[in-house]
């Protein structure tokens, strides 16, 4: 199988991520013995507008897809959306047998319908990813596993690192992680930053999304909070949830963390990609997400696969919307 990365997806390394983009005068690759005033912190976060009252910003994003949306439903965009789809199995059931079985379905696919795009990605647990790197045979499909302690993040960074970098072994080429929610919503950043600058060293070249859980960060504030931090500690992408709490993806978090994603392109110059995941099952719930990240990133945003989708039953949706065929479950 070959890459389908672009030349956006070769981030720098974590020390010259934090030290060129962060800013707060931490060393962060330090892994976690320095220790940076919590002003420091603030003082990054100061570069950012961070007054966000909910109701307004449920009120704006609203008013966008009110406008919008419709414009976006199209069968260009539909298969937009379907190149956008990283192809995700994250159950207790899973097994070798039952990922290949996806994989497989996935290959035949792919092979008779050449006129429609590859998804971006199938999406598993590390222990598959050996399983998917073999079997995957779609040229421009990345074989992504969630990683860190996946979905609570709540164990060692030596086993989050560890995972990581095993996952990445086996043929891993594109790596999502949890942020370590307790600790951001503690006001532990100095931990939360080191975790995601060392699971990103473990990944090297690969590219990391960070999962920001905005179901459980509740407020918007917090969620561009996080956003922020994320992307100077080290995220090629950000991503909205696991998929395992409620509420999982909302347009209201995708709205927040867009504009998180514009303002720190406009500070630092360099651009993160955005991952609506959880409960992303309809494609009229896709091509609000679309939308919102169209017209807050760009045309160029969505061209160089900076967009994406986790989702287990879109796909299918999608391919009936363009196709008239009901390919059933991958």
């Amino acid at each position: 199988m070959q890459s389908g990365r672009t030349a956006n997806h070769q981030p720098s390394t974590k020390k010259s991520i934090m030290h060129e983009h962060c800013n707060c005068g931490h060393h962060h690759h330090h892994e976690g013995h320095g220790h940076a005033p919590a002003d420091q912190y603030e003082q990054a976060f100061a570069k950012y507008d961070l007054h966000l009252h909910d109701e307004q910003v449920h009120a704006e994003v609203s008013n966008l897809l009110a406008r919008n949306a419709a414009q976006y439903n199209t069968p260009e965009v539909w298969r937009s959306l379907l190149s956008a789809v990283e192809l995700t199995t994250l159950t207790v059931v899973d097994s070798e047998e039952r990922v290949l079985s996806m994989v497989e379905k996935y290959n035949r696919f792919a092979e008779s319908h050449p006129d429609l795009p590859p998804f971006a990605t199938i999406c598993v647990y590390p222990n598959f990813a050996q399983i998917v790197s073999q079997s995957l045979e779609v040229e421009g499909t990345e074989v992504a596993v969630v990683t860190g302690g996946f979905p609570s993040s709540q164990t060692f960074i030596e086993i989050k690192t560890v995972e990581t970098a095993l996952a990445v072994r086996d043929g891993a080429t594109e790596c999502d992680m949890v942020l370590s929610v307790g600790k951001f919503l503690s006001g532990d950043y100095e931990t939360c930053a080191d975790e995601i600058a060392e699971i990103k060293a473990s990944c090297g070249d690969v590219p990391l999304k960070v999962i920001l859980e905005t179901g459980a960060l509740q407020t918007a504030e917090n969620i561009k909070r996080a956003s922020i931090l994320s992307m100077y500690s080290g995220a090629d992408f950000i991503k909205t949830s696991t998929g395992k709490i409620e509420p999982a993806a909302t347009v209201e978090a995708a709205y927040v963390m867009c504009q998180a994603i514009r303002e720190y392109h406009a500070q630092t110059g360099r651009l993160v990609g955005f991952k609506a995941a959880g409960g992303v099952s309809t494609v009229e719930d896709a091509v609000n997400y679309y939308t919102i990240a169209r017209e807050l990133l760009g045309p160029d945003f969505i061209r160089e696969r900076l967009f994406r989708i986790g989702t287990s039953s879109l796909a299918p949706r999608l391919i009936k919307t363009l196709t008239g065929e009901d390919v059933g479950k991958f």
